[in-house]
């Protein structure tokens, strides 16, 4: 492979893994943390970010590396996006499969490490723990396989929009990151009570295993349903906004 494609990977190997890490690292560490109300006080102190800070720190770890590696890979971190980019006609259709390999090791990579440095509080116990994605019972506020599915897949489908307007040439220039950064952690907002949150079946591979609990059976329906909102999303910014019946362009040459 040539020197062009390795750093292609590791560019999103490496992007995936500061997501999963800082996103899901601050749902498992940071969102509830009690400290010791200290000598002569009684009682704790609640410390901890809550759903705000868990959707901002998913929106930051896109922002920091879109800018750090988006100009060496497009900056994925994410098989839905890589194929809502190939579908749209951004990327190879053969450079795929190696993303998806990189994007996903890089997140299990991540899930090690949060993991081994989780195990290092006493008494914790990673079941249940993980920051993992679910439905039904493992959904937070236990919402049904349905949907999740819908809000999975539309909130995907609406992320590639995003990211397809973004870092589309007409748009204003160096700004895109901050766009699919600010657009991920919206995202979160939304969905955190709905399903913890996919839109990336990386992130939610990178954690189900260690998590246990029924996330690893549970994973499938955030690999199905982000991968479906990847290819609406990347068939409709085209054919809505660039080369399709309905682009932009054409509408307004027909007006005049």
């Amino acid at each position: 492979m040539e020197v062009k494609g390795i750093s292609k990977l590791l560019a999103e190997f490496f992007g995936t893994f500061w997501l999963v890490f800082g996103g899901c690292g601050s749902a498992i560490f940071a969102a509830k943390n009690v400290a010791d109300a200290g000598q002569g006080h009684i009682g704790v102190i609640q410390m901890g970010i809550g759903f705000l800070g868990v959707a901002l720190a998913f929106g930051l770890t896109v922002v920091t590396m879109a800018y750090a590696v988006g100009h060496i890979s497009g900056g994925h971190f994410n098989p839905a996006v890589t194929l809502g980019a190939v579908v749209s006609g951004r990327l190879p259709a053969k450079d795929l499969p190696g993303y998806w390999v990189a994007q996903v090791l890089g997140g299990l990579l991540a899930g090690t490490a949060l993991w081994v440095i989780a195990k290092g509080m006493p008494g914790f116990e990673a079941t249940g723990s993980m920051a993992a994605n679910g439905y039904g019972d493992h959904s937070p506020n236990h919402y049904t396989l349905a949907a999740v599915l819908l809000a999975e897949a539309l909130l995907t489908a609406f992320f590639l929009i995003v990211i397809l307007g973004a870092t589309d040439g007409r748009a204003p220039k160096g700004f895109g990151p901050l766009a699919i950064g600010l657009s991920l952690t919206l995202i979160h907002l939304i969905s955190i009570p709905i399903s913890n949150t996919s839109v990336n079946p990386a992130r939610s591979t990178a954690v189900a295993f260690f998590n246990g609990d029924g996330a690893p059976g549970q994973l499938w329906a955030f690999w199905v349903a982000p991968l479906v909102g990847g290819l609406i999303g990347g068939l409709l910014y085209p054919l809505l906004f660039e080369n399709g019946k309905f682009a932009l362009g054409k509408t307004a040459e027909a007006d005049a």
